[in-house]
């Protein structure tokens, strides 16, 4: 919690003051009591309280009074707030290790997969755009609320060489600051950023190591620069497995194999390890969380847990009002049961 106007909390002193100034009336009071003969007589005036009932009146009065004093300090709180305009930017590897066939019937169709069902179950909410990395990064499809563009950009994913995993954090930036004026692009100044996170976020999913490129560290550092959260994937299992994709998942530019006489290319078997440690940092240094798939079925999961993350954000929020009502409450309170006890009573015959 943070205050507007902390000075305001002085006020606060005015409690200690009544105390005074209450103990030197009760001192007066004293010197002037009136003696009497029959302490019966006294007794049947005095309200019928115990000791600590007469007390309740002055705590609450004191707390009423403490809660309108640090309401007058404008107090502040984060409160989580969702974000209808979120923006998120899906970056998919699309490197060779993704035809491992570890995962039924290889990695890129299962990535697909449940990126497309991820897609769609965010149908009518906030914007997505699609990224793909190889040995170079390429903004697939800018951020839109349009599902079905996204999706049929997904059914032409092919695979390459390389991973360029800080190059996909990169151009997932560049993509949400042409649509989002509060995050600046690679390359400019990122101003001195604000409170919380943006409305924005990115998801790395790659099953391999960055190869080439950006290093995905100092990406990192430039998403964080802009409030901008990445949530890292790593998928596949660490077990070598065949690398098999069909001729329409494999793009045969620069590479030494070939395809065999059904359409699919095998290039052996994969023995690629997932660069775990560094998709932790990057998920650290914004902000955001790793995840870890071995199948599509956890791969789905990851997915389809992320948006509670991401479209809720941290905004202050003045809560003065609540505090003054608060403290309004307790002094009347405390007034009420005052009057209440100390009312005049009819005397017993």
């Amino acid at each position: 919690m943070s205050f507007s106007w902390p000075w305001a909390l002085l006020s606060v002193l005015i409690i200690p003051l009544i105390f005074i100034i209450r103990e030197w009336a009760r001192r007066r009071r004293r010197r002037a009591a009136v003696r009497v003969t029959s302490i019966a007589l006294v007794r049947s005036a005095l309200p019928g309280r115990t000791r600590w009932t007469r007390r309740i009146p002055a705590a609450l009065f004191v707390a009423g009074l403490a809660l309108l004093a640090v309401g007058a300090a404008r107090p502040q709180a984060s409160v989580p707030v969702p974000q209808t305009s979120a923006t998120i930017l899906l970056a998919l590897d699309t490197s060779g290790s993704m035809c491992s066939t570890d995962v039924d019937p290889n990695r890129i169709t299962a990535a697909r997969k449940a990126a497309a069902e991820f897609i769609e179950s965010q149908r009518g909410g906030p914007r997505i755009g699609l990224v793909t990395f190889a040995g170079t990064a390429a903004l697939l499809v800018p951020p839109t609320d349009d599902t079905d563009s996204l999706l049929d950009a997904l059914d032409g994913l092919t695979v390459a060489r390389g991973t360029a995993i800080g190059q996909a954090m990169l151009t997932s930036i560049d993509a949400i600051a042409e649509v989002d004026p509060s995050v600046a692009p690679t390359g400019a100044n990122p101003g001195n950023g604000g409170d919380g996170y943006a409305g924005a976020a990115i998801i790395v999913l790659t099953d391999g190591a960055n190869t080439q490129g950006v290093d995905p560290q100092t990406a990192a550092q430039e998403a964080a620069l802009r409030r901008v959260r990445v949530f890292t994937i790593g998928f596949g299992t660490t077990n070598p497995a065949p690398m098999v994709c069909d001729n329409s998942q494999f793009d045969g530019r620069g590479w030494g194999g070939g395809f065999g006489g059904r359409g699919r290319f095998d290039s052996g078997r994969n023995i690629r390890m997932i660069d775990e440690p560094a998709l932790k940092r990057i998920a650290q240094t914004t902000g955001g969380s790793y995840h870890r798939a071995e199948n599509a079925d956890q791969l789905q999961s990851a997915l389809d847990a992320l948006p509670g993350s991401f479209t809720v954000i941290n905004r202050r929020v003045d809560t003065a009002a609540a505090f003054a009502a608060g403290g309004a409450i307790l002094i009347a309170a405390a007034l009420s049961l005052s009057l209440w006890w100390n009312r005049p009573r009819t005397p017993t015959r």
